[in-house]
Order: C-alpha cells, then sequence, then structure tokens
C-alpha cells in the first residue's frame, strides 16, 4: 500500500512540475490568449498594439484584469477606448497595469512588510500604483484611489510573471 501511495504521488508530482514548466513556457500573451477569463484584456491589447511589446523579452509584471473588471466600465465607455481613434489612452491604461521587472508575490509582501503596509510602483506609463494590505488581502490603488483586488499570483511565464485583479485600475 505505501509503495502504491509512493507511485501515486510521485506521478502527480511530476504531472504537477511539467503543468508548471509548460505554463512557463508560454509568454505573458501566450498565457492570457489561453485563458477565457481574459478575452477583454487580449481584446484591448490587440487594440492598443502592446501584443508584440508584451512578447519581448521583459521581464514584466502585469497585473491582469479579469473580464468581470472590464464588464464594470461602462460599456458605452470601453467601446469607446476600443476605437482606433482612442489607441493612445487605451494603451496608457493598458501599460499602467504592467510594471518593468519581474515581481513575484514574495517580492510585493516583502516590500509591503519594508513599508508598513504599502508599497508604490512604478509603472510602464510612468504612473504609480500602490499596493498595499487591505481587509485581509493585497489590494491595488491607483491613481484615483479606486482599490482592485489581487485574487491570484505568480502566474509565470516565460516574459515575466501575471498576478490577477478583480477590477480595471486607472491613471489619472
Amino acid at each position: 500500500m505505501k509503495k502504491l501511495i509512493f507511485i501515486l504521488s510521485t506521478f502527480a508530482l511530476i504531472l504537477f512540475v511539467q503543468q508548471t514548466k509548460a505554463q512557463e513556457s508560454k509568454d505573458i500573451v501566450d498565457i492570457a490568449v489561453s485563458v477565457d477569463d481574459f478575452s477583454t484584456l487580449v481584446t484591448a491589447l490587440k487594440a492598443a498594439d502592446l501584443v508584440g511589446a508584451l512578447k519581448g523579452d521583459g521581464p514584466f509584471t502585469v497585473f491582469a484584469p479579469v473580464n468581470s473588471g472590464f464588464a464594470k466600465i461602462d460599456s458605452k465607455t470601453l467601446n469607446s477606448l476600443l476605437e482606433p481613434e482612442n489607441k493612445e489612452k487605451l494603451s496608457s491604461i493598458l501599460t499602467y497595469h504592467v510594471v518593468s521587472g519581474k515581481i513575484a508575490a514574495a517580492d510585493v509582501v516583502a516590500a509591503l512588510d519594508k513599508g508598513n503596509g504599502k508599497a508604490e510602483l512604478t509603472t510602464l506609463n510612468g504612473g504609480k500604483i500602490t499596493a498595499m494590505k487591505k481587509d485581509g488581502g493585497i489590494y491595488l490603488m491607483d491613481a484615483g484611489g479606486n482599490y482592485s483586488k489581487i485574487t491570484k499570483t505568480d502566474v509565470m511565464a516565460s516574459n515575466g510573471v501575471i498576478h490577477i485583479i478583480e477590477d480595471v485600475v486607472m491613471p489619472n
């Protein structure tokens, strides 16, 4: 019986490692495309012409909003942002969700401990976003004082890491 448990445990571990390595062999965009709940994000990345940049070497840390986060934006406003004439504004919003470097959850927690529960991050669009401990979780606070909860961390990619957030954060 012990031998069977050992064999099953070893098999499960091998599958887990292979799955993790397979995920890490994909870049940020490939992972986003493979997740149904990022379909709006992928559409926005294409409209802003940022796919090529996020397929680059990086490393990048992406705070990726799920579809329900985009759904909280008025549909008329969201559709307007996806139009070609608003490409620059959409690009600014999306790059506000990206930080240069690979910042894992442990790094964020260490920065929060060092900063008394807050850590300011500079985004690719040049804006500031604040990670903070709040209500038993870790949130991002945008330039307008709005919050988005980080719901899943450390989705490792070949060119960085993705942290999943509930809402779209906005620059000034």
